[in-house]
């Protein structure tokens, strides 16, 4: 399993502290890769722009997971909604994680960053990275209701795809503008080319 972690630029200052939770409580076979942004990068990017590369990651199989968020969390969470094949869910608490992980059995999450973000904002992060990483994914819940749940997530995952474009032909009618502001995220495009499927990949040339 591959995690990616990519928040948006407004939050750089709290990337490290994804990362390092997200290294701590991923499993342990899983490898986990930082795109930022961090304080470091000279290019900004907005949770618009992030989520296009949150979506360029999962299509091209590049990762499997990606961590991201914003400063609510709200935006990042349903601008990568609007991503083909993207089920993020919006995860504020530990319980909200453990959930997403459990029922919808998503494939990327997103955490708030900014508003009264203190020492306590840091630790409750860091446990709901702990959560949502602390069992393996779609297992259903509660456990009494666990093959319905499963079952329903399954149908979802099935209606979602059938309202959705291929991610190639969705990519090809973005605009221009857009679309080269995200090809500068270098770190993301080079792991697009080397790990990821020929038909994504090709998009990033």
């Amino acid at each position: 399993m591959k995690i990616g972690v990519i928040q948006a630029s407004s939050q750089a200052s709290k990337n490290q502290i994804i990362y390092d939770a997200v290294y701590k409580y991923a499993p342990k076979e899983a490898e986990v890769i930082n795109f930022g942004c961090t304080t470091e990068e000279k290019e900004k990017y907005s949770y618009i722009e992030i989520s296009l590369l949150v979506g360029i990651l999962l299509a091209s199989k590049t990762v499997d997971f990606i961590v991201t968020g914003c400063s609510s969390g709200q935006g990042m969470m349903l601008a990568c909604n609007s991503m083909p094949g993207v089920i993020c869910g919006y995860a504020p608490t530990p319980k909200d994680a453990y959930l997403f992980a459990q029922i919808n059995n998503g494939n990327a999450i997103s955490v708030p960053l900014g508003e009264d973000y203190t020492w306590s904002g840091a630790e409750n992060l860091e446990r709901t990275i702990e959560t949502l990483f602390s069992e393996p994914f779609g297992q259903g819940y509660p456990k009494s209701e666990a093959e319905r749940k499963i079952k329903d997530t399954k149908k979802l995952k099935e209606i979602r795809k059938g309202g959705q474009v291929r991610f190639e032909d969705f990519f090809n009618v973005l605009d221009v503008s857009l679309v080269a502001s995200i090809k500068r995220k270098k770190d993301v495009i080079r792991s697009v080319k080397t790990y990821g499927k020929k038909e994504i990949a090709d998009l990033m040339k």
